[in-house]
């Protein structure tokens, strides 16, 4: 019997960063519907406990998502199945983040064509103070052949 295909390294890592500016929170927050003036009204934001404007929760949390579907596009097709994501700290307006993942286990699900991937991640800020952490699971499936068109006899 042949060897189930790996396409995911176990223990592999990998990071990228994220630059935050006020007008990015605006504009996030906005764009989610998430109208708290914590992210949009810098007076406001000031006199709060944060003495600031901070991120959405979204914010965060998306990039630290959408970093899973950006590193294993390059080589594969991945398919997000479930976070588990625990906000720590509230993230400000000038933060400057790193997203860090790890794959802690993976195995080649034939049913599904992938390797059902579990990971687990964080988001430190330029301090080292971890903002976020979490745990996904995913499907990592082989990339799609190309199309290659087939050309039937001409005239």
């Amino acid at each position: 019997m042949k060897p189930a295909p790996r396409i995911v390294t176990i223990g592999e890592t990998f990071s990228a960063t994220l630059e935050l500016s006020a007008q990015s929170v605006k504009s996030f927050a906005a764009l989610v519907n998430d109208f708290n003036p914590l992210h949009h009204d810098e007076a406001y934001a000031a006199q709060s406990r944060f003495g600031g404007l901070i991120a959405s929760g979204t914010q965060p949390t998306a990039h630290f998502m959408a970093l899973l579907a950006t590193h294993f596009s390059t080589y594969a097709q991945p398919l997000g199945l479930e976070f588990d994501i625990k906000l720590k700290k509230a993230v400000h307006a000038t933060d400057a983040l790193t997203i860090n993942w790890r794959v802690r286990d993976a195995y080649w699900k034939a049913s599904l064509n992938g390797d059902l991937t579990h990971l687990d991640g964080t988001v430190v800020n330029q301090r080292g103070d971890v903002m976020l952490i979490g745990t996904s699971t995913i499907l990592v499936m082989p990339k799609p052949e190309a199309d290659v068109p087939t050309h039937a006899g001409t005239s």
